[in-house]
């Protein structure tokens, strides 16, 4: 009789690879957003999600977020490794942690007004203007904000965007006649900028980063806080982005996906 080999184990480095390559862009053909937030995830767990919570300070929806993003790829593992599945059943039986939905504050339209701020005389002012102007205007998350490109901006009599949501869900969102005018000066501002560039670009000609947008923000609320008693503290960055006037929640003003 011939003696069967046992299979090799797979490494814990070709399954990451393999859950990211095969199984989220080919299998299930996930948006690059949500396959960013699932490496993010991954990269994250390995401190584990007490430390996550305790000493990165996140909320206990982000640590669930990760734990999702883990436990798609723990199931996918079980499927490849079998030896291991005792250890990623275990892992698996981590519980997602409950927590309440605050109630939301709201902001009067003098106050929202005053964060949107008038355009400077700088290249740096009128792009932070222009891109809070269309956070209010149109409700979207940052992440939909920042990829906007030129050419996704119609400015015709039916003025309008093209945004690109959650799950490549793509829409489109009037836009009023204050901010036909504030992108049409920033084009004119901003000559070269071609149809498949960003709207809003940083000093690199690359699109802004999330990053960028939170900084920007809590600049704009903290200048606007010093005119009138709107309060910096409340910003968050976990909803989508402003409703319509006259008040718009302050916990809706940024969205970090």
């Amino acid at each position: 009789m011939t003696e069967t080999t046992a299979p090799r184990p797979v490494s814990f480095a070709s399954l990451v690879q393999q859950f990211f390559t095969e199984y989220l862009v080919t299998q299930r053909a996930l948006s690059p957003r949500t396959i960013a937030s699932y490496r993010d995830a991954m990269l994250l767990f390995l401190a584990f999600l007490d430390h996550l919570e305790q000493e990165r300070q996140n909320s206990v929806r982000s640590r669930n977020l990760r734990l999702t993003a883990l436990r798609a790829f723990l199931k996918f593992a079980a499927r490849r490794d079998v030896s291991s599945f005792f250890v990623i059943e275990q892992a698996l039986g981590v519980p997602m942690k409950r927590f309440e939905r605050p109630m939301l504050g709201f902001m009067t339209r003098e106050e929202m007004l005053a964060v949107i701020g008038e355009p400077g005389d700088t290249w740096t002012s009128q792009r932070d203007h222009l891109l809070l102007t269309m956070l209010y205007n149109t409700g979207a998350r940052v992440s939909e904000i920042i990829g906007v490109k030129v050419g996704d901006v119609i400015l015709d009599e039916s003025a309008c965007v093209h945004l690109c949501g959650k799950g490549r869900k793509q829409r489109s969102t009037p836009l009023w006649k204050s901010t036909v005018q504030a992108i049409r000066a920033w084009l004119r501002r901003n000559p070269s900028l071609g149809k498949d560039a960003a709207l809003l670009p940083n000093r690199d000609a690359n699109p802004m980063t999330r990053f960028n947008v939170t900084q920007r923000l809590h600049i704009a609320v903290a200048r606007a806080a010093q005119a009138i008693s709107a309060s910096a503290n409340e910003v968050s960055r976990h909803t989508p982005s402003g409703i319509r006037p006259p008040c718009i929640c302050y916990s809706r003003v940024l969205h970090l996906v």
